[in-house]
């Protein structure tokens, strides 16, 4: 692992095969074209964070078929390697272990489903263990999770006994934190893509949100560059932005013929 830094951000990401990412979106969204979204979200959230300035970027992949030849031609640049554990925490943790042994004396991770993110706040999460203070530092999500975790150190005890994709994700780690007497500190609120209702927010369609491919996915009219999308997803993701109005249908019926 080539170390050029004294702080390290850990991007968990999926690769994005259909059935296998943002499953809650369909409907309204058929699996195909919720992994394309996915993999718009992903290629965004990549580049954005390219930016960041002293801090080394590593991939941890959810291990799965074609999914190490996936990460290294989709980010040349990262290291990429696969997330181990049984849980979410478990798996979390692991990558935190592997940062710190790595000689890193900061570490951060943040998923693919922000690609709306301002970038300031990662830099944010950095600055802010610079203090003796603060121990971990969290950026809490609206649905109840969170969509950042930055710590000076390993602090396990964060990711035991919670339950996972649950809306009190955040709330148990920091009691969890509480316990052991660990200094937190908390980003302003932000929100992640998982459900139709998420694909509605007007900062997704910002120009200026560093998310030109999900933008594109989104609203087809924009003049940002779509992400690996055909002519036919492309026409069928006006679903999208009928979900505004209210006119899309989720039945079976309506979405054969958005499919066709």
């Amino acid at each position: 692992m080539l170390k050029s830094s004294r702080n390290a951000l850990i991007i968990f990401a999926k690769r994005p095969a259909p059935g296998r990412v943002k499953t809650r979106l369909s409907p309204p969204l058929s699996l195909e074209e919720a992994a394309e979204l996915y993999r718009c979200m992903l290629e965004d959230i990549l580049e954005k964070v390219s930016a960041l300035s002293g801090v080394d970027r590593h991939i941890f992949y959810e291990p799965g078929e074609s999914a190490a030849a996936f990460f290294e031609q989709a980010a040349p640049g990262m290291t990429s390697t696969p997330q181990q554990g049984e849980d979410m925490g478990e798996r979390m943790s692991n990558a935190f272990a592997e940062m710190f042994d790595a000689g890193y004396e900061q570490a951060a991770v943040i998923g693919t489903d922000i690609p709306d993110i301002p970038l300031e706040f990662v830099a944010e999460a950095f600055d802010r263990l610079e203090s003796n203070e603060v121990n971990a530092v969290f950026g809490p999500s609206e649905d109840g999770g969170y969509y950042l975790l930055a710590m000076r150190k390993l602090h396990a005890e964060l990711f035991r006994g919670i339950r996972w994709s649950s809306g009190e994700v955040l709330e148990k780690s920091l009691e969890r934190a509480k316990e052991a007497g660990i200094g937190v500190s908390l980003l302003p609120v932000w929100h992640d893509v998982d459900t139709a209702e998420d694909l509605k927010r007007p900062e997704l369609l910002d120009e200026g949100n560093g998310a030109p491919r999900t933008r594109e996915f989104i609203n087809p009219s924009t003049s940002a560059p779509c992400c690996a999308l055909n002519s036919t997803v492309c026409g069928t993701v006006q679903i999208v932005r009928r979900l505004a109005d209210g006119s899309y249908k989720s039945d079976d019926n309506n979405r054969n013929k958005h499919q066709q």
